[in-house]
């Protein structure tokens, strides 16, 4: 298979670029047109190609692009370009900037700069100045010749990175990188624009309602701190107030996580009760935006799924494009109308395929918990032996809220949560218990499971040997990989998932460990360790199930530990059931660790829920 790198340079303006809008937005434009490429093919001179789009259609095609892999660096953008202007497809999709983030973690530089200076292969060029709101008409010969000549240094740098970073990187991860890409460069499903049109008068009407209720005609009201204030004041009510923890100054408590804010929802005034509600509903414009893209998106064309590559620090994916599809609503007013609205195309239908539990089931494996790994392996409803033990009741006496309980501390406790922060996850889901009932539950959590509580211990000496330099193995039978030179946990993918700048800081406690991020010094301790270890191994797992799926079936989008796939009709029994096999199925790295899965089928995302 040839590897084929390329770079496009393309026509922008000061209000027409991708520092503006979305690439989904910037490539789909009227306005959009291809300056030029510059195309590698292997280890051949790098050529510069400038016409029309006929032109430069003509030259892409003198290209095997079935046998060859695309190399770019941001392939989300070049790929797209390739796809949707040109209509080709290669065989594969790799990208030295997914590559990279892996390699050395999200946090380091990924630009080709960075990434050029790092591995010293050479200096990215400076882009032709004045090509600001230039089209390829206008310009001269000779700067049409120095943009060529920046756009294969481009190329070059490109070639040379990948062919470096390869040596490291594991072949199922390029394989992972190429099923991400194709999400997005080559989309399968639809959007719905009646209904998206429908949801979006129903979160203008609700916002209205709120308003009207609340009596105030201005949402600046509402969303000023000082206006709010005076709105309270006018029904006798004073404002809540805090400590601000940067200032240590007093101000307003209006957060809605701030209790005293929380609590004007119950006030007796039931204008009081409108306005709170009122500020709550309107202050948010995510829904309403979010909603206007997929409305724009539609009428533009089909959706190419935004999932980003080793996006998370545990290697997870995450969204982009500003529509992030890891996090759409499932409750609310309007509930599931945007995953209602993503469909597949007449004659397809969707499947959503989740591995169950799974985080619950790693964190049981890799500690060690035999008898939890063991019950989950039986198909055994471990949330309710969890709530037997919690309310010393039969396990088939429990009723529907110990369940939830046991599920919750399940769930949550098992990366040490404390009873504080038990307390208020539970409260936060509507259910209401005593701070002393809440450290009963915890105790009963670690005392039944010993070897989980084991683990933090084990996690927490680790970080200690990490920052002292030293290399350990971690987790059940040596299956994490500690690397000090790198502050880093080596993951069965063969990536590692890194603490840039761990140190260690004197304090009443004793040792407190942080690393560097780019939001700033981050605090890392056992139960951390142990949660990162939990999701990073599920991000594995689900790797290696979507890998499996793709020898069948594309996937065109995973959320969290759920993989989607559209298929045809007719295969939709079938492939529904090869989907559940292959989402049952363990690693060779992961014996003894039960994993099973739960699927839905329809015509929209919403409805395979």
């Amino acid at each position: 298979m040839d590897l084929i790198t390329l770079d496009f340079e393309t026509f922008y303006d000061k209000d027409y670029s991708l520092r503006k809008m979305t690439t989904e937005a910037y490539v789909r434009d009227p306005r959009f047109e291809v300056i030029g490429v510059a195309v590698r093919v292997n280890n051949r001179e790098t050529e510069w190609a400038s016409g029309t789009k006929k032109q430069i259609k003509k030259y892409l095609d003198t290209f095997d692009w079935g046998k060859a892999m695309l190399l770019c660096h941001n392939t989300m953008f070049d790929g797209a370009i390739l796809s949707w202007c040109f209509n080709i497809h290669p065989r594969m999709y790799t990208d030295t900037l997914c590559i990279a983030r892996a390699l050395h973690g999200t946090e380091a530089g990924a630009s080709l700069g960075a990434l050029s200076e790092r591995y010293s292969i050479g200096v990215k060029g400076t882009e032709v100045l004045d090509a600001l709101g230039k089209r390829r008409g206008d310009f001269r010969p000779e700067e049409l010749a120095a943009y060529g000549d920046y756009c294969i240094n481009d190329v070059i740098l490109t070639y040379k990175l990948f062919s470096l970073m390869a040596r490291k990187f594991p072949k199922s991860e390029l394989q992972l990188i190429d099923l991400t890409l194709r999400m997005y460069t080559e989309p399968s499903l639809e959007l719905d624009a009646d209904l998206l049109a429908s949801h979006l008068d129903d979160i203008k009407e609700r916002k209205s309602k709120l308003l009207t209720d609340a009596g105030v005609t201005d949402k600046k009201e509402l969303m000023s701190n000082p206006k709010f204030a005076e709105l309270l004041k006018g029904f006798g009510v004073e404002p809540p107030m805090k400590i601000s923890p940067t200032t240590d100054k007093e101000t307003f408590a209006f957060a809605k996580s701030d209790e005293g804010f929380k609590a004007l929802l119950e006030h007796e005034n039931d204008k009081v009760q409108s306005l709170v509600a009122a500020r709550l509903g309107t202050k948010s414009t995510l829904e309403e935006t979010r909603t206007q893209r997929f409305i724009d998106i539609s009428a533009r064309g089909l959706l190419p799924v935004p999932v980003r590559y080793y996006a998370a620090h545990t290697g997870r994916w995450g969204g982009d494009d500003k529509i992030n599809l890891q996090n759409l609503p499932s409750r609310g007013p309007n509930g599931k109308k945007l995953k209602c609205s993503i469909v597949a195309p007449e004659g397809y239908s969707l499947i959503d395929c989740d591995s169950s539990q799974i985080e619950a089931r790693v964190l049981a494996w890799l500690a060690g918990q035999d008898d939890l790994t063991n019950a989950f392996a039986k198909g055994d409803d471990v949330y309710k032996h969890m709530a037997s033990s919690i309310y010393n009741v039969p396990s088939d006496g429990v009723s529907k809220d110990q369940r939830f309980v046991g599920k919750t501390t399940i769930l949550g406790a098992g990366y040490g949560m404390g009873a504080v922060k038990f307390q208020l996850q539970l409260q936060g889901m509507g259910v209401y218990i005593e701070l002393d009932e809440a450290r009963r539950i915890i105790d009963i959590y670690r005392s039944t499971n010993g070897a989980i509580s084991q683990l933090w211990r084990e996690a927490n000496n680790m970080v200690q040997y990490m920052a002292r330099g030293d290399s350990v193995q971690f987790g059940k039978e040596g299956v994490l990989q500690v690397d000090a030179r790198k502050n880093a946990i080596m993951l069965p993918s063969g990536l590692p998932m890194f603490y840039h700048g761990l140190a260690a800081e004197k304090s009443e406690r004793g040792y407190e460990y942080t690393y560097r991020t780019r939001k700033g010094p981050n605090r890392i301790y056992g139960g951390k360790v142990v949660e990162n270890v939990c999701q990073a191994v599920a991000r594995c797992i689900i790797g290696h199930q979507m890998i499996l799926l793709a020898k069948k079936y594309k996937a065109v989008l995973t959320v969290h530990d759920s993989i989607i796939t559209c298929v045809r009709d007719e295969e939709l029994d079938e492939a529904q059931a090869y989907m559940e096999e292959c989402m049952s199925q363990t690693p060779d790295w992961a014996e003894g660790l039960p994993i099973t899965c739960e699927s839905g089928t329809g015509k929209s995302y919403g409805e395979c829920e």
